[in-house]
């Protein structure tokens, strides 16, 4: 039996810049974190005392006997992608799918965390990341950018960079006190609203040709993110450029916020936040703002109807947590 567990990310500057029509003509780059909620996948092969060879459980329970007639796409085509049989499958997690936390990614590369560890085999955090891309954006044919494969596979807070010949990770280096201090003043809320990223991704994609003004200006906005991280500036400037990047973001794509995002938005300034931003793809999820110590009660007040999510950052990435070999032979 193999356990994996793979956290969930924050995206905070350069999303959109991640799709490969845009970074491979103009480069991109994101800044992101993990943190600790997590979702976990159990695999272990199936005994052979049942009238079906493969048992699924997450939203739903699916069991068949052949792997072609699996219903969740990511789950049937990395089992005929890694050549798995005879499994039973297990999902579950600290917060919901489709609310913009790079979830299906991370399952993805939980996922497949578990498919090697299960054949016996280490995949490194790259090739989990590789694989992951390949598994949603060719086999299953999502629409989307690559940012978040890369985080839940390599975690921690990193600038990601995108280019022609590919990406590579750099942990944006930071002082424990002052990366503390920015875990602190992020406030996590959850709308209630959960929607299907990839819907929203695919009019993103439509309209990165159109929108490249923008996406140029999100791009630069990372370098500026950056330097307020690894500098002495007033980290409260990461705040208002969040604010900014928000109001960037929603010119992209008339999909990206509704008017009830808007809304509560505009409330949690009101009530004393510098700036925050809608995670994810947009359309629903969650909400995080940035707020000074002094005003976190009043936020807090202003958000009282949403759930609150304290939450830390975290460095690990995807790992097994355990590992239990099994002796198996295909039938």
């Amino acid at each position: 039996m193999i356990i994996t567990q793979t956290p969930f990310r924050m995206s905070f500057f350069g999303g959109g810049t991640d799709f490969p029509d845009f970074y491979k003509e103009h480069g991109g780059a994101v800044i992101s974190t993990t943190f600790d909620k997590y979702c976990y996948v159990t695999v272990r092969h199936l005994p052979r005392f049942f009238d079906y060879s493969t048992e699924l459980s997450y939203s739903k329970i699916e069991r068949v006997t052949d792997v072609n007639d699996i219903a969740h796409p990511a789950i049937r085509e990395a089992m005929k992608f890694l050549d798995m049989h005879e499994l039973r499958l297990t999902y579950e997690a600290d917060l919901p799918a489709r609310s913009g936390l790079g979830t299906s990614s991370s399952f993805a590369v939980g996922m497949l965390n578990a498919f090697y560890a299960l054949k016996g085999k280490y995949a490194d955090k790259r090739k989990l990341a590789d694989d992951a891309i390949y598994l949603e954006r060719v086999l299953c044919n999502e629409s989307g950018g690559v940012q978040d494969q890369i985080a839940a596979a390599f975690g921690g807070l990193n600038r990601i960079n995108f280019g022609p010949d590919g990406y590579e990770v750099n942990p944006v280096i930071i002082s424990p006190e002052r990366k503390s201090q920015l875990n602190r003043n992020l406030m996590l809320f959850f709308t209630g609203f959960s929607r299907f990223s990839s819907d929203i991704q695919d009019k993103t994609q439509k309209a990165i040709a159109d929108k490249q003004k923008q996406l140029l200006e999100m791009l630069s906005l990372v370098d500026d993110a950056e330097k307020i991280l690894t500098s002495k500036s007033d980290l409260n400037e990461f705040g208002r450029l969040l604010d900014y990047t928000w109001k960037l973001k929603r010119g992209i794509s008339g999909s990206i916020s509704t008017d009830s995002i808007d809304g509560l938005y505009a409330r949690g300034i009101e009530a004393g936040a510098l700036g925050g931003k809608l995670l994810g793809a947009g359309g629903g999820g969650f909400l995080v703002f940035y707020v000074e110590e002094d005003k976190r009660a009043s936020v807090r007040k202003a958000m009282e109807n949403l759930l609150y999510v304290p939450f830390e950052f975290e460095n690990s990435g995807t790992r097994v947590i355990h590992y239990a070999a099994e002796a198996y032979e295909k039938r």
